[in-house]
């Protein structure tokens, strides 16, 4: 999955407006416009595409984070330069304040089965003996799962890829 993907999946499940993208930015200290947004839900053969790196959308999860939990006190996490499938995962766990049985269950609504070890292996540290790579298409069944808890399952085709970022 890419960035560009993975912030437009994003939009779509909350109903983001582009004025709520760019505050979103904000509660990470971090000023975007929304032609910047615009350029990132362009398709890649579109002109205007322009690629969402992985400190932006670090940036985002952040800012996203802090819309939903509030903004912790002191200095705010510094956005990642790299990002794998892990940490993306672990910022949406915080910023929907999910626990394993939510994430169980949000992957249950697409048929998708993981055991609690398997799941608490994805949110341990790179070096740990227990640790596993999180593949796409765990993280787009999970990004599926959340889509029809928080927007209920789609009734047709259209619903599945209907984006109007207006």
């Amino acid at each position: 999955m890419t960035n560009n993907d993975i912030l437009r999946r994003l939009r779509y499940v909350f109903d983001f407006s582009n004025a709520k993208m760019v505050a979103i930015f904000a509660q990470a200290d971090k000023a975007v416009t929304k032609e910047e947004i615009i350029s990132w839900f362009e398709k890649e053969d579109e002109p205007g595409y322009q690629k969402c790196n992985d400190r932006t959308l670090a940036t985002f999860l952040n800012g996203f984070i802090n819309e939903r939990r509030g903004k912790r006190e002191g200095d705010q996490p510094v956005s990642e330069k790299k990002l794998t499938n892990n940490m993306i995962f672990m910022k949406l766990k915080i910023a929907l304040n999910l626990k394993t049985d939510d994430i169980l269950e949000i992957l249950g609504l697409v048929d998708f089965k993981v055991s609690q070890h398997e799941l608490s292996a994805f949110f341990r540290k790179p070096g740990n003996k227990h640790y596993r790579e999180c593949k796409d298409q765990i993280l787009r069944n999970f990004l599926m799962g959340v889509q029809i808890k928080f927007r209920g399952k789609p009734e047709s085709k259209e619903d599945k890829v209907q984006f109007d970022w207006g």
